[in-house]
């Protein structure tokens, strides 16, 4: 589509998020595991316009690639980001998605037999920061994640929950569709209103904690490195 070719061209012009204002927002987040983050860039200029009938703006902006499960970018979702790194843009609607994206993500590792999927980019990022090399993918909306294809590798999905009635629905269908398909399903519930919040309340130790506790016994040996 016309949305998607021009996601595919702002995500071409812009460049990896070390050390830019990128990586100074998302360290502000508590999120400080930023290997394998290769579908996340930077744009200095990103281009903002509130409404048809006002002016453009340019914000630096976080620009995720949003890719189908064989990694074909199909779409783009913009943060637009403070230049100071201190948190969002000053405007109305500081982050929006462009191209096709149902069923498709922002995605962090291969996909292999075991996936995490949630809502939020920086929620998804937080999880990683305790669970670095688990495959995961950060669908967008309560919606998007509901309707989120499933690797045919796939065995065992854990669902990053935002503890709201979309987040419940989210988790809810996806329940009923991963057990359709023959994967298991399990939920990974954030103490407050998401793991990123979690994170930047209590620390890396807590969430490590926190998370352990919900994992399949196989996924801690596996995913979780022992806490130097």
């Amino acid at each position: 589509s016309e949305t998607s070719e021009k996601a595919r061209r702002l995500f071409a012009v812009s460049r990896p998020i070390a050390g830019t204002v990128v990586e100074t927002y998302l360290r502000n987040r508590s999120i400080t595991v930023l290997h394998g983050t290769e579908s996340l860039r930077f744009h200095p200029h990103c281009y903002y316009r509130p409404d048809q009938h006002s002016p453009t703006e340019t914000w630096p902006a976080m620009i995720a690639s949003v890719t189908d499960v064989c990694g074909h970018l199909t779409g783009a979702h913009r943060t637009w980001i403070d230049p100071s790194g201190t948190g969002k843009a000053p405007v109305d609607t500081p982050r929006r998605a462009m191209g096709d994206l149902l069923g498709h993500a922002v995605r962090f590792g291969p996909p292999n037999e075991v996936m995490a999927a949630g809502e939020g980019i920086e929620t998804v990022l937080s999880l990683r920061c305790v669970l670095p090399d688990m495959p995961m993918a950060a669908a967008l909306s309560a919606a998007h994640l509901a309707a989120i294809l499933f690797p045919v590798t796939l065995r065992r999905l854990y669902i990053v929950r935002d503890p709201d009635p979309a987040g419940d629905g989210a988790r809810d269908v996806l329940i009923e569709r991963a057990n359709a398909a023959g994967i298991e399903a399990i939920v990974l519930s954030p103490a407050f209103g998401d793991f990123n919040e979690d994170l930047c309340r209590f620390g890396v130790a807590d969430l490590r904690a926190r998370a352990r506790v919900q994992l399949a016994p196989q996924d801690i040996a596996r995913f979780m490195p022992v806490a130097a």
